[in-house]
């Protein structure tokens, strides 16, 4: 299950990159074209999306660590008791 996790977290550091990237880009061009602005806005438009890209790209990395150790910190510890396994 772990190893399925995994897979899906890449897809989701995919798009954690891509998507704040091309969305601020897409943005600032349209700001740029509807208010009749400098290519500037542009250049703060990429800018803002490579900072929110590094932040996304950090947090999944983070996630997908944090989901690779949860199974592996579990070797020999006994279960936790939880509501409906008292012995």
């Amino acid at each position: 299950m772990k190893d399925v996790s995994l897979f899906v977290m890449i897809g989701q550091l995919g798009l954690s990159v891509a998507v704040p990237l091309a969305g601020c880009i897409i943005l600032a061009a349209w700001l740029k074209n509807k208010f009749s602005l400098g290519i500037w806005v542009i250049f703060v438009g990429a800018i803002l999306g490579g900072i929110l890209a590094i932040s996304g790209f950090r947090s999944t990395l983070k996630t997908m660590e944090n989901i690779s150790s949860r199974d592996d910190d579990k070797g020999g510890k006994p279960p936790v008791t939880g509501f409906n396994n008292h012995d």
